[in-house]
């Protein structure tokens, strides 16, 4: 194996989200500061209005911390005939276009802020959905961006059953999202080795499966569970992270590796933390890609 690997840092594990009233918002200087103090050398950008929109400060912004940008997560209603999306990405891919990133990672938004609860789609909604990822793949290609889909806690494409159906009935590439897989009740190793050609961009966490089990049951929303402490460092899990790289690495996979732990802040200070676990998952990352790691 090789420890030459692309990884990049998002700013959602300093706690920063688009869910409204969701914790403590670091501000971006200490973020991309942190990121840089770590070594980190690429970056999503984290949700919209968090760094500048203009795709010039955009990327003068990221640069002035030795940083590149690698792309945005792009929560977007794709169910809704009435609704069309096409304009909110193409926004998106203007910015990545001049800001250097390659990847629009979409998620199946509900249309209601938050992830802790979601409507069921009927045959006719999961037809305009799908026929969407379809035309987002193409638009983004047209512009040399890789479109993803990013299955996700709370949005319309979350559970096995739907993730089965995006990779079986759309040409889209994946997210894969240990993470959110995992909480999903999708295996993400057996995921990756049954679809590892469709897999483009990787979301890495760790996750406490007790926490889980309870946001499976619904004993728990998906919200309190980050704030009990679901995501841990990579390693700390049991989401089978080394396994996951290894499988990855021995096909040739090229993409990102994204260290992308959901995480909600009491307060200022809680950003110690944060970083400390970032610090963590990139050393048992670079140990991971150093050693033959065979399931």
């Amino acid at each position: 194996m090789t420890d030459n690997l692309r990884v990049a840092a998002a700013p959602i594990s300093w706690g920063v989200c688009e869910v409204p009233g969701w914790g403590h918002q670091l501000a971006p200087e200490r973020v991309l500061g942190e990121m840089a103090a770590l070594g980190v050398t690429a970056a999503e950008t984290g949700p919209a209005g968090y760094l500048p929109s203009a795709p010039e400060q955009l990327r003068e912004m990221l640069s002035s911390y030795g940083l590149s940008c690698v792309g945005s997560f792009v929560p977007v209603v794709l169910h809704r005939a009435d609704q069309d999306p096409a304009p909110e990405v193409t926004e998106v891919l203007d910015r990545l276009e001049t800001s250097g990133g390659d990847v629009v990672v979409l998620a199946a938004a509900t249309g209601v802020d938050g992830y802790d609860a979601r409507p069921d789609l009927s045959e006719t909604e999961w037809t305009t959905l799908l026929a969407n990822l379809d035309r987002l793949g193409e638009l983004a290609a047209a512009r040399g961006v890789t479109a993803v889909l990013h299955p996700h806690v709370g949005t319309m494409v979350e559970q096995h059953a739907e993730v089965r159906r995006v990779l079986e009935d759309s040409s889209i590439g994946l997210c894969l999202d240990t993470g959110h897989l995992l909480i999903g009740g999708t295996d993400p190793l057996e995921l990756t080795q049954a679809y590892t050609n469709r897999i483009r961009h990787v979301h890495l966490k760790d996750v406490r499966v007790d926490l889980a089990e309870q946001v499976q049951r619904g004993d728990m929303t998906y919200t309190d569970a980050v704030r009990s402490g679901m995501y841990v460092p990579l390693g700390a899990g049991e989401a089978r992270i080394a396994q996951v790289v290894a499988t990855l690495v021995d096909a040739g996979f090229d993409g990102w590796y994204v260290l992308e732990q959901d995480t909600i802040l009491a307060d200022e200070a809680a950003g110690d933390a944060a970083a400390g676990d970032v610090a963590v998952s990139m050393s048992f990352l670079r140990t991971t890609a150093q050693r033959a790691v065979r399931v």
